[in-house]
């Protein structure tokens, strides 16, 4: 497994931990879902500004979010299998712990889980395919064993 990295921002240091807890993140998705880990992902890290260029952009939503999930189609896979690109707002991970009450660490975690599930097809457009999506990210979560209320701050 190849994880890039690609710090744009100035919200929060990237320490080693916070890319260990994301490679075990995205490991866990890969082994939850029975597939290969020879995948490459690139992992950037912005701030509300860039993510909100991004979100409109590309999805013609003018607003910041938490995290965006840009797959590679299969056509142009070589030699191992890359996955996309994942963008996380620093920002909106420091927001969403407090807001929701837990670590920083664990939002780190559960936005990488979710939009590693988005590179992998799943989505929450749709009611069915919503709890399609959240039932696969409370079983990696689980699996992980990152509770709401686990972890340090970051």
């Amino acid at each position: 497994m190849n994880i890039f990295y690609d710090n744009r921002q100035d919200e929060i240091k990237i320490t080693e931990e916070m890319t260990d807890l994301i490679e075990k993140s995205v490991d866990k998705v890969l082994e939850v879902e029975e597939l290969d880990k020879d995948v490459e992902v690139s992992i950037s890290f912005v701030g509300d500004d860039e993510i909100q260029e991004l979100n409109r952009d590309y999805r013609n939503v003018d607003s910041s979010t938490d995290v965006l999930s840009f797959p590679i189609d299969d056509e142009f896979i070589v030699e191992s299998r890359i996955l996309g690109d994942v963008v996380i707002n620093t920002r909106k991970v420091l927001e969403q712990a407090d807001e929701f009450g837990h670590s920083e660490a664990r939002e780190l975690s559960y936005l990488t889980v979710h939009s590693i599930l988005h590179l992998l097809g799943y989505d929450h457009i749709d009611e069915e395919d919503k709890k399609k999506m959240r039932a696969r990210e409370k079983l990696v979560m689980k699996a992980l064993g990152i509770e709401r209320w686990c972890c340090e701050k970051i």
